[in-house]
This record gives structure tokens, sequence and C-alpha cells, in this order.
């Protein structure tokens, strides 16, 4: 009897171990939820928009722990690594670690013996045991595997004196009745080895990750300005792949390519936006917008060059490790506000979500270029996990980092902008520091507070939201430079499974930086939407959207409220979409939006632009 290992008070108590130890091997679909919400509601904590992965675009993204699709990567990985419960089944090495195991439970001695005996169960993350629950064939094949595995390695220790003669035998009528059970466990794993080594061999690479999203999309536009005429319908498409590389299992390298076929460049020449006649001068910002289109089409505006059709960018390169559990960092030389922030709002999603650029995000996490869709700005930045229900975010970032210095030539003669608009160095350019606390008050509902302080070589918003983004302080040379303050704050209300409420509201207080000019204006922005899931069907979506672009609401010293020529009217933007899910990697999107007043200016007819897009993910 010496060499045997593992004994049971009765024969019936190896039944107790393995209904048992069943919540251990595998759970039931009802368990199944029951654990998965557990986990969701961690790490709903940080989520909303992906670690760095900005826009859906199957890049991983910092700002969402836990977003659809693609902009957000730090918040997903550093996050999942630091508050979300382990999903594996922890060992317990004695019974009274298990909180809902009373001594006068009838199966408590049979459960003390497999615990302290043997070592043969273990228990759930929250030290609970669940005796009670109910369990399948399949279950107690794999709990009784598991017994068996830990009898062979009692056994080849030479422990003496564990096991009687009886257990052995009801062992081995278990295994007999069980046989079939115990055979299709192990074909199933011998399957699951085979496709692991298959997929091993034939892997991209033992580090990277290649995942990407292709986006094409028919565009068409009515209104604008006076005397226009509307626009053709356009086909449009934006292409992005992004590879994702672990060193360590803990860190995450993110390098995005992508290419896209907008026009635009330096006078916004073939965008849709100028034939509308709502464009900004340069640059062709506007309130027309559409989310999967880059704030500076067709141009590089660092140094003002061209950017042809189609020609592949790098538009991320992104490092994040975390120091600490509870403490990340970031850097890299192409990145974005939004892939460190959480987006909030259910609508954020460039290729799957709202269809306009003023819904996509509050306009806070765009200033200054932090959402140019072209990984503009050089930054670096950390990510606090304060608790399970906060964290605080911030980043630096700088513009043109790369260049030793700013070009003496002008772009334009007499304007004082010059080749290099943004200027140069990586603290002596266009620069921005921005913050966000992200809290979670409620289960349903999620807040975001943001701040950015600004500095521009140039007299610009940065949003490209509006086509006074170019010249914000109105009556001011283009080539003044200004300082921004901008403050904002992003709120969703899950109110039931299926349905959230969500909205923002946003102020940028912009000032001269010259000792030249006294000029101060206020924009402020609002919006408030409905947001649908798994409407008429599971895994589409929809959203109904309503709110004020940017305007201005303020203006003083050389700066004037209202442009030559425009008669000034508060704006409205009216928005509804559907996502339809074709497949697991295809959705098709028809949507609409709706501008009152476009550019505060109720001179120009009211614009509806509609977009039918086609996202293709893998």
């Amino acid at each position: 009897m010496a060499k045997y290992l593992l004994a049971f008070p009765s024969g019936i108590a190896l039944v107790c171990l393995i209904s048992g130890l069943l919540p251990v091997q595998a759970l039931t679909n009802a368990d199944l939820a029951d654990k998965n919400s557990e986990i969701n509601q961690t790490s709903s904590n940080h989520q909303q928009s992906e670690l760095l992965i900005s826009d859906n675009a199957n890049t991983p993204d910092l700002s969402s722990v836990a977003q659809p699709e693609q902009n957000a990567v730090l918040a997903t990985d550093s996050d999942a690594n630091s508050s979300q419960p382990s999903k594996e089944l922890a060992q317990v090495t004695s019974v009274s670690q298990l909180s809902d195991v009373q001594p006068n439970d009838w199966a408590f001695q049979a459960l003390q013996s497999l615990v302290e005996r043997y070592g043969c169960i273990a228990g759930y993350p929250n030290s609970t045991y669940r005796g009670n629950r109910a369990m399948t064939r399949y279950e107690f094949a794999a709990g009784l595997n598991a017994c068996l595995e830990r009898i062979n390695e009692l056994i080849a220790t030479a422990t003496t004196d564990l096991v009687k003669k009886e257990d052995l035998a009801t062992l081995q009528k278990l295994q007999e009745q069980f046989a079939a059970e115990l055979a299709t466990l192990r074909g199933r794993v011998d399957a699951l080895e085979a496709r692991t080594s298959e997929l091993e061999a034939n892997q991209f690479s033992t580090t990277t990750k290649l995942n990407g999203e292709a986006i094409i999309a028919g565009v068409g536009a009515t209104g604008g300005a006076p005397g226009g005429s509307d626009s053709n319908i356009i086909l449009v498409n934006r292409v992005r792949l992004n590879l994702t590389t672990s060193f360590t299992g803990k860190d995450l390298l993110i390098t995005g390519l992508q290419a896209y076929n907008f026009l635009g460049g330096t006078t916004g020449e073939g965008s849709l936006q100028r034939s509308l006649g709502l464009a900004s001068p340069v640059l062709s910002a506007s309130s027309a917008r559409t989310s999967f289109e880059p704030q500076f089409p067709g141009l590089n505006v660092s140094n003002l060059s061209s950017v042809g059709a189609n020609s592949v960018q790098l538009y991320k390169l992104l490092y994040i490790t975390p120091i600490s559990n509870k403490f990340t960092v970031f850097a890299g030389t192409a990145a974005e506000t939004s892939d460190a922030f959480p987006a909030i709002t259910p609508f954020y999603g460039e290729g799957q979500e709202s269809i306009s650029r003023f819904a996509n995000l509050n306009p806070v996490l765009r200033v200054s270029g932090g959402t140019s869709g072209t990984g503009l700005a050089s930054a670096a930045g950390f990510i606090f996990n304060i608790s399970p229900n906060l964290d605080f975010r911030a980043l630096y970032g700088s513009v043109n980092a790369n260049l030793p210095q700013k070009s003496p030539d002008e772009a334009i003669p007499g304007s004082g902008v010059s080749t290099t608009p943004l200027g140069a160095g990586v603290f002596s350019g266009s620069s921005v520091i921005a913050a966000q606390l992200t809290f979670k008050p409620f289960r349903d509902l999620d807040v975001g507070l943001n701040y950015a302080h600004s500095y521009h070589e140039i007299n610009i918003l940065g949003t490209g939201l509006i086509s006074s983004d170019i010249g914000a302080l109105a009556g001011v040379s283009v080539g003044t430079p200004v300082t921004l303050n901008s403050v904002g704050g992003t709120v969703t209300w899950r109110f039931s499974p299926k349905i959230a409420l969500s909205g923002y509201g946003a102020a940028i207080f912009v000032d001269a930086s010259s000792n030249s000019i006294d000029a101060s204006t206020t924009f402020t922005s609002w919006m408030v939407g409905l947001h649908f899931n798994d409407l008429f069907k599971t895994g589409n979506a929809a959203g109904i959207i309503f709110g004020q672009p940017l305007y201005r609401s303020d203006a003083s010293g050389s700066a004037v409220l209202t442009p030559a020529g425009d008669n000034r009217a508060t704006p409205y933007h009216l928005e509804a979409y559907y996502r339809l899910k074709v497949s697991d990697n295809i959705s098709i999107t028809p949507g609409a939006f709706v501008l009152f007043n476009p550019e505060g200016n109720s001179n120009n007819d009211t614009t509806t632009v509609g977009v039918l897009r086609t996202t293709f993910t893998f």
C-alpha cells in the first residue's frame, strides 16, 4: 500500500472530488457569463474607443482597455496586466481558504482530504468553491482526468501510506465508466496541439502580429456656400496595416502603415469640402469632413510638401511598457493624443461607428493635431492606474521634433508663415501638453475630463473641425503665434444593456502669443447622442447625434467675433448612421449628417453629407 498515493474517506468522496473540481476544469455557459461579467466590469473601468491603435483600425490602442476596434494601445495591454482579474483558477493548500465551504457541509471531509492531502483541487480567484453548481459529463471527465494525473505524479515520487486499495478500485471503475469521455478529452487536446504546432510553423513572427483595416466609401454632398454647385459623388479609400510586437510579453511596439486617396494639399484643391465652398483657404479644415479622412489630406504639414494619392506612410510608431502594476509609460515619433486617452464615447471608431469627424471625439483631444490621422507628433507620456475605477494619463507632444531649425522661407509671401509652419525642435516648435482623468463612479457610467495646453507657431486650432480652425483669431494675421488652453468632458451612461446616452462639452481659449498683438477668442462645442448595440440583429449598431460644432462665442482685443462677409449664426450638426455586420470581418455603414448654418455662417446653405462606408478588418 505504500506505493499508492490517492485516498478518499469513501468511494463517494471521489465523486465529491470530481463534482467539486469541475468548476476548476470547465464552466457552464451560465458560469462563463458570470465570470465574463466580472472581468468586463473591471476592464471597462478604463474602456471606451481600444492601447495605441487610435481609431478602430485594429491597432492596439492605449486609449481603450477594451475598445471596439481599433484607436486606442496603452490602455489595453497595460491595464489588462494590472487590473483584470486572473482567468486562471487558483490552487489552494487548505480547505479553510475556500470561503463558501463549512465544516458542517456533508462533503467537507472528502474535500479536505483532496485539498490538503493530495493537492488535487483548485478554487476560484475570489476564494470560493461553488460546490453546489451543476456540471456536465465532460466536466466530470475533465476533473477525473486531473486527479488521475495527480495520482501518477504521486506514484512516481513513491510516497508511502497515502492510498487505500478500495480507493484505487473505485478510481478504476470510474475510469472505465468514463472511458469514452476521457478519450474524447484526450482527442481534443491532441487536436489542439496539432493545430498549435501548425500555427507556430507558419506564423508571421514569434514576436509580431499583423492586423489591418481597409475602408472603401462613397461620399456625396449637397448645399454649401452660396453660388456653388453640388459636388459629384466620390469614391475614397483608406488602408492601414499594423504590426504589434512584444519583446517581453508585457511591452508593445506598434508600427502602423497607411495609404489613402483623399485629396487636398495646401489649398484643399480636390477635396469635397473645397467643392462645397466650406473649407478654410488653406489646409481644407471644415465641418463637412468624414471620420476616416486625415486632417491634412494630400499634404505633409510639417514642411508643406505634397503627398500623392495612395502613397504609403508611417502613421504610427509607438512603444509602450509597464513600469509597475499601476504605472505604464509610452513614447514614439508618430503618435496621437487619442492613442493614449480613452474616447469614453461609443461613437468613436473611424471605420465602424460615427461617420463624421465631429461626432467621433471631444474637440479637446483633437487640438494641436492630436488626431491628425497621420501620426503628426513625437510624444511621450504615462498612464497611472490609481484604482480599478480611476486612472490618470498625460503626454507631451511636439510636431516637428525631427527638424533642427525652422525654415526662413515664407510659404506665402507676406503671410509670416514659413515652409515649416509648425516650427522645429522638440521644445521650440508647436507643442501640446495634454492630460485626461478617467473615472467610473458607477458600473454603467464613464466620465473623462480633459485639459490641454498648446503653443502654435501660427494662428490655428489644429482640430480640423471647422473652417475657422485656420485663422482662429479672426482679423489677426495667420502668421501670428498663439497659445491655447482647452478644457472638456465626456460622459457615457449605459442605461440599458443595448442603449447608451453619450455626450461631450468643450471650450478652447485662444490668445495671441506675441508681444505686439493683444487678441483672444473663445470657442465652444457640445454634442449629445444615443447609441444602440445589437439593433435588429446581433453585432449591428446605430447612432443618432445632435450638437454644436466649434463656434466663436467671444472675442476681444484685435480679434473679431465675426469674420468679414459672414452672417453670424449658431451652427448645428445632426447625424444618423446604421452599421450592418455582414461577417466578423466585414461591416457596411450607411449614414448621413446635416449641417445647419455651416461654419457659423447663415449665408451658407444647409448642407447634407451622405456616406456609404464598407470596412474590412483582418
